[in-house]
């Protein structure tokens, strides 16, 4: 079965980027995407089992990724969010992970970190099956 996958992410070519990227890895299927808090935060809380997956960038459109994050945190034990964006300093890192975020990269330096966590990701939900 295909790991649904949610996009937090307001730049399209970035977003087609991690389709293709992840696709030619894993076993995807994007569900939906998101580029500004409103939107994000309102597909989650109507599609609240719909996701395996979402991917969150700090910086939108209109609000910010952390709101999108604040908002997971109610999410279904199996559900994992990632924040991968080009704002990760220290101190974002360190709040991503205290506001419940499984893992958080940096998009110019740790994608071959962020294609490992997701390969790992979708290899542990088809041994829990």
């Amino acid at each position: 079965m295909a790991l649904q996958l949610y996009l937090i992410e307001d730049d399209e070519a970035m977003r087609t980027t991690l389709a293709e990227l992840l696709g030619g890895h894993l076993d995807i299927e994007v569900v939906g995407y998101g580029d500004n808090e409103l939107s994000v935060t309102h597909w989650l809380s109507s599609h609240d089992s719909g996701w395996d997956l979402a991917i969150v960038d700090l910086q939108l459109r209109t609000g910010s990724g952390i709101g999108a994050l604040q908002w997971c945190a109610t999410r279904m034990p199996h559900q994992k969010v990632v924040v991968l964006s080009s704002m990760v300093s220290d101190d974002a890192r360190s709040r991503c992970l205290a506001l419940g975020a499984d893992g958080v990269f940096d998009k110019a330096t740790e994608m071959d970190a962020f294609v490992a966590f997701c390969r790992d990701l979708k290899a542990g939900s088809a041994a829990a099956r």
